[in-house]
């Protein structure tokens, strides 16, 4: 279908905000809006008033301020008057904001050597007329390099009368009702081109509602299959080799170790199939929680595995494992890729033995030559990082075997059911005693030198630190530190006497695994690394983690690097590096005051919303661009109950009236409706 006002060039940037399709381009939403029909004159702005604010751009610069921030100001003029608006820590503004521009400032007036304007939201209109911003609701839409905010609000004003009849609703009257949000045609209409702040919400709603039910709907059907008893396997709680096990630990478990670990009992020892996922903080204890679970097994004559998302991590967790059952007489049977043929040849034979037997191991064991005679248990540790096809693989190794999914990445549990509706959940929420918290700090630009001696010192003293950044390389497009440069100006520089290595993505896995396993072993003092550490190296020694622009980073990946440090006996360190705006700064002292992954998750959840939760996206679309159920409460709830009622009356959703349901549903979710498939 031909898009007026396209062309091969435009076409490429929409593909990066992910517009394909007519239909991609009616349900990109405005991410914000502003309120351009109360606008304040200046001349009436008063120290202290919340305000929205239009004017020309007069004069601008940075200005420097004692404490090492850089401050963008410019001045701002209306017909009535005048006033200077500060950006603190914003000095990226003066390659976008230039003299003459139009701009929609809404903020807080302020005393600062005088009246002050600090904006809250800023929109550059460049050199439109007031009269096409002013008296107007103002969509504010997620733009690209090379196609601004406004050529999207264009384009789909251009091509949303031509579009919009052609949309037709889909989902049941009565449920829309129920829900109280309007029809699809009339919200599209709402959230385009919205006559007040109301209508956009209401619009918004629908769309919101429709992502919920669609969620809800494949946890549900998902939770159902899950359920289907299993064929044969019951295990019996022999109390064999897990009080074996517990006798010979060298350390007593926490209180939540043991509620999670009798949940995961009374799931294995019922006559229904387990499918639950673990939850806890980094260092909370879930490897353990894991051996006792497939100890069960292994004492009711089952083989159980354990896949880790990256070899280095496997074999972490197949040396744990070998220390705590040698007590047993008992070792685990480690299965990498990286095995020669001889080994996976022995490997084998030890699987088809039918020998009660611990295998740890990658992705290779769910590929096709890895046999396993009689699986139990199947363990997935970060689950996260293993995408739909990968889990349903390895469930599919034996009988129905129990699934036990692990994560470090905490959900609230207000947000559990809707996050995981086809799981059950439990969650460790409780440290080993003895543990040491990690002090956080942030510290700004200027103590970059007193930064660097701390760490210095830290490597003087036998321990080991890593620096995060958040590219590899740097680009002209975007003014940020990369690890490549920042490892070349260390190795040469302030460090040059301490042993460095770099760590990123590009690397082939060869190499990487080279760089973590001489870290792990102390061959190398220095990490310089981007985000490829976030899971799979647990080194005891590392006391520092630095991390260079933190706004370039969420509050749970952020916390999930802190845990990187902190293993050992030894006071650990996070440090926060580089000048951020005021509103970051307030986002960031999240981490900086909380050591509760839970808590970090939540506000993650609240400040960025829910990202993608099925492992594999369709054309780079999240599972919720709008939804937030952390936020629209009442609205999931509406959706969950409209979704069981769905469900209760069809649940394959295959009668003529469902069709174009489920029609949306594969073409949003195509790898998750798998679960409408898989028994």
């Amino acid at each position: 279908m031909y898009l007026s006002g396209v062309g091969p060039v435009r076409a490429d940037a929409l593909r990066r905000i992910g517009i394909f399709t007519v239909r991609d381009l009616l349900h990109h939403v405005p991410h914000r809006y502003e309120d351009a029909s109360t606008i304040a004159r200046i001349s009436r702005l008063r120290i202290g008033d919340d305000a929205t604010i239009m004017g020309r751009v007069i004069s601008k610069g940075i200005i420097p301020t004692r404490k090492g921030l850089r401050v963008f100001q410019a001045v701002i003029q209306d017909e009535s008057g005048l006033i200077e608006c500060g950006w603190p820590g914003q000095p990226f503004l003066d390659r976008s904001i230039n003299p003459g521009d139009l701009l929609l400032l809404a903020g807080t007036v302020r005393f600062f050597h005088g009246r002050q304007f600090a904006p809250r939201e800023t929109i550059n209109f460049g050199a439109d007329e007031e009269d096409q911003a002013a008296g107007r609701v103002l969509s504010v839409y997620p733009a690209t390099e090379g196609f601004s905010f406004k050529q999207v609000r264009a384009l789909i004003e251009r091509n949303l009368d031509t579009y919009l009849p052609l949309v037709t609703e889909y989902l049941p009257s009565a449920m829309l009702d129920e829900a109280q949000v309007p029809a699809l045609p009339e919200a599209l209409r709402m959230v385009h081109r919205p006559a007040t702040l109301d209508e956009a919400r209401r619009g918004r709603s629908r769309l919101a509602f429709e992502e919920l039910l669609f969620v809800n709907i494949l946890h549900i059907r998902a939770r159902a299959l899950a359920r289907t008893p299993r064929a044969g396997i019951r295990f019996t709680n022999r109390r064999d080799l897990t009080s074996k096990l517990k006798a010979t630990l060298p350390f007593e478990l926490t209180d939540a170790q043991v509620r999670v670990t009798r949940e995961i009992v009374k799931d294995m020892t019922s006559g229904e199939r387990m499918h639950r996922l673990l939850q806890g903080d980094v260092g909370s204890g879930k490897t353990i929680v894991a051996l006792f679970a497939a100890l069960l097994a292994m004492e009711n004559g089952f083989q159980a595995a354990v896949m880790a998302p990256t070899e280095l991590l496997a074999e972490q967790h197949a040396a744990t494992f070998a220390k705590l059952l040698a007590p047993l007489g008992l070792s685990p049977l480690f299965i990498s890729g990286s095995l020669n043929a001889k080994a996976r040849r022995a490997a084998a034979t030890r699987l088809a033995s039918r020998e009660p037997v611990l295998v740890v191991g990658t992705h290779a064991l769910v590929q096709g030559d890895t046999e396993f005679s009689r699986l139990g248990l199947a363990v997935v540790d970060e689950q996260h990082r293993f995408g739909v096809e990968q889990r349903l693989a390895l469930g599919k190794k034996g009988e129905r075997p129990d699934i036990l999914l692990m994560s470090a990445t905490p959900i609230p549990r207000s947000l559990a059911l809707t996050v995981h509706g086809d799981l059950d959940v439990s969650i460790i929420d409780e440290l080993p005693p003895g543990r040491q918290p990690v002090t956080t700090v942030r510290r700004l630009e200027k103590s970059r030198d007193k930064v660097f001696d701390f760490v210095d010192t830290q490597l003087g003293k036998g321990r080991q630190a890593y620096v995060v950044l958040p590219l590899i390389e740097e680009s002209e497009k975007v003014q940020l530190k990369a690890a490549t440069k920042a490892f070349d100006e260390l190795r040469k520089g302030r460090l040059s006497h301490r042993r460095l290595a770099l760590l990123h993505g590009r690397m082939d896995a060869a190499a990487k695994d080279d760089v973590m396993r001489r870290f792990r072993d102390g061959t190398i003092d220095l990490l310089v690394s981007t985000t490829v550490i976030e899971v799979g190296i647990d080194v005891a020694n590392a006391t520092v983690m630095l991390v260079e622009h933190p706004e370039r980073f969420g509050l749970s990946q952020l916390h999930q690097l802190r845990g990187r440090v902190g293993r050992g006996a030894e006071e650990s360190f996070c440090i926060l590096l580089g000048d951020v705006s005021p509103d970051t700064e307030d986002r960031l002292s999240v981490v900086v005051n909380s050591s509760d992954g839970f808590k970090v998750a939540e506000a993650d959840l609240r400040l960025r919303g829910m990202g993608d939760l099925f492992g594999q996206r369709q054309h780079g679309e999240a599972t919720f661009k709008i939804a937030n159920p952390f936020v629209d409460v009442e609205l999931n709830a509406l959706a969950r109950e409209s979704a069981l009622g769905l469900l209760a009356k069809d649940p394959m959703l295959s009668s003529k009236a469902n069709t174009p349901i489920h029609q949306v549903l594969r073409r949003r979710f195509d790898r998750a409706m798998e679960l409408f498939r898989v028994g």
